[in-house]
């Protein structure tokens, strides 16, 4: 594969191999990439899920491009869905650099970004500036820093009103673990006000109109308690489904050669949350009997990672790490698979 072989290795050594130097510069360069390029996208695939069509069920997941800087990019990479942030009501640096790890030989990264982003009111000039894309778009709303936790559902809230009309569906991101105090969002007390109000806005952003989709996302880290306590709360307020999973804070199954790296702070994503995020999709689907749509997300790196994925109960998968590694191709070789599937 020319990508492994050849393109991957010299993004990997660019910038003496800072891994976030390489994402800005690749981020720039897909920016000015002509919405009329094509690549190959594979067959056509298109479902309806929590309401909303998509051309293929393979999406890019939250964290690769924040700021929605090269959104015809990955459309004509052949996504069926992207979804952008995880934005904040308050534009943010993030955490000190580094902040970005590639543990190569386990074909992971640990990231603290800390959800560095313009801001939701940014991000919604960009959108309108941009027009309608190809595919659905989501747009994973978080905490802004600055703000105290018990402020956290205005905050929220505000991204909600100000992007609202741009988005197709949101995704409510209590899990990360590089923002102090936000996985305490998913206990029950405090997610339950968070998503009445939430759904409340949503009601009457829609005037009369359904209201669009609202997605939590959740840790690998929960018990399988905690998760259940979640479900029962998402459903009380008619939460239209759940991503699976966000980073993890453990560290099994990595290479010998990347221990040196296990200690470094932050959320790791890659092949080693394989395992776990597959063990959460079975577990929600199971929970709600299949009734709750689930986007499956975690160490997906080829077609029958995929296929195990929508197996366990993911009506969509979406990759971050993967893409990393493997390159645009993985999409199509994906979505192949899922339609022969």
């Amino acid at each position: 594969m020319v990508y492994k072989r050849v393109i991957r290795k010299a993004l990997f050594r660019l910038h003496g191999g800072d891994a976030e130097r390489v994402h800005e510069t690749t981020l720039a360069a897909l920016s000015r990439l002509s919405p009329a390029l094509r690549f190959g996208t594979g067959a056509r695939n298109e479902r309806t899920v929590f309401g909303v069509r998509f051309p293929n069920p393979v999406g890019l997941a939250a964290g690769m491009d924040k700021d929605g800087r090269a959104l015809p990019a990955w459309a004509a990479m052949g996504f069926g869905f992207v979804e952008v942030g995880t934005v904040t009501r308050h534009p943010q640096p993030g955490n000190p650099r580094p902040r970005l790890f590639r543990l190569r030989e386990s074909e992971a990264i640990i990231n603290r970004m800390g959800f560095n982003n313009a801001g939701a009111q940014a991000l919604a000039a960009r959108l309108d500036r941009l027009g309608p894309l190809r595919v659905p778009l989501g747009i994973s709303l978080g905490k802004s820093k600055v703000t105290p936790v018990e402020e956290a559902v205005e905050d929220y809230c505000a991204s909600l009103r100000a992007l609202y009309r741009r988005g197709d569906y949101f995704a409510v991101n209590i899990s990360s673990p590089n923002t102090p105090g936000l996985r305490s969002l998913q206990d029950r007390t405090a997610l339950t006000e968070l998503l009445g109000e939430l759904t409340s806005t949503a009601d009457e952003l829609a005037h009369g109109a359904p209201r669009k989709p609202i997605l939590v996302k959740i840790a690998p880290d929960l018990t399988d308690d905690a998760v259940a306590e979640l479900l029962e709360v998402c459903d009380q307020h008619g939460v239209s489904g759940l991503i699976a999973t966000n980073t993890t804070l453990g560290r099994d199954g990595l290479a010998p050669s990347d221990q040196g790296l296990a200690s470094e702070a932050g959320g790791l994503s890659g092949r080693p949350l394989a395992a776990r995020a597959l063990e959460v999709v079975r577990f929600v689907s199971k929970e709600t009997d299949g009734k709750l749509p689930i986007i499956g997300v975690g160490g997906i790196f080829g077609p029958d990672d995929a296929l195990r994925m929508v197996d366990a109960g993911a009506d969509l998968v979406q990759v971050y790490s993967g893409f990393i590694y493997e390159g645009p191709g993985l999409v199509r070789r994906i979505n192949n698979a899922l339609r022969a599937g």
